[in-house]
């Protein structure tokens, strides 16, 4: 049951973490393999998946405002236009290659956002944040694995 709950928090935090709330995974991420109570291959397997569905559901955000507006959002969830601007440039200047980047704090969350409102399409997005976020939580192993 420990691995059960332990994989669910995981889940919970990584998908949070890739929102557009604020919330961070790496920490629990960690945590819980130096806690040594869940196999590290299906925490990352989980932390890797459930991050990017967090993204998916950024993408879809930006899909819906894409059809309806951005002031159809909740305030509460409705992107910071600051960073949702410099989302838009690093997306209109880079393109497909920056969503890679989609784990990098601050400005990763809107460009997946600004994906869905430029409606890039699903799987080759899916594809590149999955490959972005997973070798962030093998650097992240990694890293843990040198110092323990």
């Amino acid at each position: 049951m420990d691995t059960l709950a332990s994989l669910a928090g995981m889940a919970a935090a990584a998908f949070v973490a890739a929102t557009l709330l604020p919330a961070q995974s790496e920490a629990v991420f960690v945590g819980l393999l130096a806690a040594r109570t869940v196999d590290p291959s299906a925490l990352f397997l989980v932390a890797s998946l459930a991050n990017t569905a967090g993204s998916l559901l950024n993408w879809w955000l930006g899909i819906l405002i894409a059809r309806h507006g951005l002031e159809r959002l909740p305030p509460r969830i409705r992107p910071d236009p600051a960073q949702f601007a410099r989302a838009q440039g690093l997306f209109a200047r880079y393109g497909w290659p920056c969503l890679l980047l989609a784990w990098l704090p601050i400005v990763g969350d809107p460009l997946t956002f600004v994906a869905g409102t430029l409606r890039f399409p699903a799987l080759p997005f899916t594809l590149l944040v999955l490959t972005g976020k997973a070798a962030r939580y093998a650097a992240l192993w990694a890293g843990w694995a040198a110092v323990s």
